[in-house]
């Protein structure tokens, strides 16, 4: 029984979505920061979760990755299958290796039936309920950043001067006898 890594890291960046995109979008290189894993592998990973309907991305300045779907609906299960799509073992991956000549012994069954067990555990796990669990051990949120390139417009205010405000001005006294 076997789990990818692609799998296990996709589940560990959508915790991490989840943990903090409460506010507004997160940038892949935040998640690459905090989880040390590569921007580029999770670029990849989050295409294929963009595309099974898992996250929406924001372009833009200030842009990133949100949860896409409410987070009690999305099983661990839904996360492995959008980015490895044949989580588990494979039991006809022995057959073609092997063969079906004499002397072998078909283990496939045995096989499918663990298979069909790990996914029903995948399915009975929610992505709210692993948030809880880290937020349970005392995983904090990762603060709040400032969204790039927003910044409100600053405030012009008049100058306000004692002094002439014309050439001619300055050659006549400011004070008339």
């Amino acid at each position: 029984m076997r789990t990818a890594t692609k799998g296990k890291q996709a589940v560990t960046a959508m915790i991490d979505l989840a943990l903090n995109g409460v506010d507004g979008p997160v940038a892949l290189s935040a998640i690459s920061r905090r989880q040390g894993m590569s921007l580029s592998y999770l670029e990849q990973l989050f295409a294929k979760l963009r595309r099974s309907g898992l996250v929406q991305s924001i372009r833009g300045a200030g842009g990133g990755y949100l949860i896409a779907r409410p987070v009690d609906g999305i099983t661990v299960a839904d996360i492995v299958v959008s980015v490895d799509a044949q989580p588990g073992f494979d039991p006809d991956d022995d057959e073609r290796r092997e063969g079906r000549g004499g002397g072998c012994f078909d283990t496939s069954e045995l096989w499918r039936a663990a298979n069909a067990r790990m996914m029903e555990l995948m399915r009975a796990v929610t992505l709210e309920s692993l948030v809880a669990e880290q937020t349970a051990m005392g995983v904090p949120r990762a603060a709040a950043q400032p969204a790039k390139g927003i910044f409100p417009k600053p405030v012009v205010r008049p100058l306000r001067t004692t002094a002439p405000n014309s050439v001619f001005a300055l050659g006549t006294p400011s004070v008339r006898p």
